[in-house]
């Protein structure tokens, strides 16, 4: 019973905290590639102030749910939002000797599936808030869901496959390095699969505000507001770690695994989310069409010859 009070309270501790590295990860890294002088200077050395800036202006703003709103889903939307996150880290594997808060065995398709409920919460705030604009921001959630879903979930299968297991924890132990070159297509789809089902930029068209306002959240403000943000970078953590497990080999390192394997597993995961931050800053958002495009005559292609391929493979070794 300790052991499990202990995992749950480390995955809790992890769940507040990183997402809040990478939104300070954010601002920083957005502020050296875009000379943006906020985020260097709030609070004195380096703008460490910046994020508990951001925290008290989201605490200060008013609470408002429109008159015309669905009252029940436009409260529990943003917690439909975070919550699964939470309960997909419990089954991430962080090192060797069972350091994973709960190792289900078919783990893949858990984290996958609890992965797409987040994606609900979204939608529900756009239907909920009885706005046009919000609206059509939850129908183009609605649309990236079931188009990049199924990419994420054959380039995911591939893994599954060549490890012979559906358990987080048995991919990683099946791993070995020569899977790097062989499985690359089918990391990269899982990767971009999963910034568009964040609705990550250049993925963003559902929150464009160019178009729609803010999407789904625009009549959200205050702390529920800050939930879907935080949600967000929630969901950066997830798709960065289930990454690192699936296609880079979780905890493996070049040295010290069994010492050293969370260092490792934490060194891959910061690495993929600078590259989200990356992504978000070097690319401008894609057209509508453009994007069912890049899911449809891309992606899924790409990851159905990823899992012939294994599948060829797998056989004849």
């Amino acid at each position: 019973m300790l052991e499990i009070v202990v995992k749950l309270v480390l995955v809790a501790g992890a769940f507040a905290v990183l997402p809040l590295l990478v939104g300070q990860a954010e601002h920083k890294v957005m502020a050296h590639m875009q000379g943006r002088l906020g985020p260097m200077y709030a609070g004195g050395f380096h703008g460490w102030a910046q994020l508990v800036a951001d925290g008290v202006k989201f605490a200060q703003k008013e609470d408002v749910v429109p008159r015309d709103a669905d009252r029940w889903v436009f409260k529990l939307a943003p917690g439909v939002a975070i919550v699964p996150y939470l309960l997909v880290l419990l089954v991430v594997p962080v090192g060797p000797g069972g350091q994973v808060a709960l190792d289900l065995g078919p783990g893949v398709f858990f984290a996958l599936a609890v992965m797409g409920v987040g994606v609900i919460g979204a939608i529900m705030a756009g239907w909920a808030s009885a706005n046009k604009y919000s609206l059509l921001g939850g129908m183009r959630v609605a649309a990236q869901l079931m188009s990049y879903e199924l990419p994420m979930v054959f380039a995911a299968s591939s893994v599954a496959m060549a490890a012979g297991t559906l358990s987080l924890q048995g991919v990683v132990e099946e791993w070995r390095w020569w899977w790097l070159p062989w499985q690359a297509v089918g990391g990269v789809v899982f990767f971009v699969a999963g910034l568009a089902e964040l609705r990550r930029p250049p993925f963003d068209m559902p929150v464009a505000d160019s178009e729609i306002i803010f999407g789904p959240y625009t009549e959200y403000g205050g702390l529920r507001f800050a939930l879907f943000i935080l949600a967000e970078y929630a969901g950066i953590v997830v798709l960065c770690a289930l990454t690192t497990v699936l296609f880079l080999g979780g905890w493996k390192g070049p040295f010290l695994n069994t010492e050293l394997g969370w260092l490792w597993t934490l060194l891959k995961v910061a690495v993929l989310a600078f590259c989200v931050i990356w992504l978000r800053v070097s690319y401008p958002r894609m057209r509508e069409d453009q994007l069912q495009k890049l899911a449809w005559a891309w992606l899924v292609p790409l990851s159905l010859a990823q899992l012939a391929l294994t599948g060829v493979l797998r056989v004849a070794l």
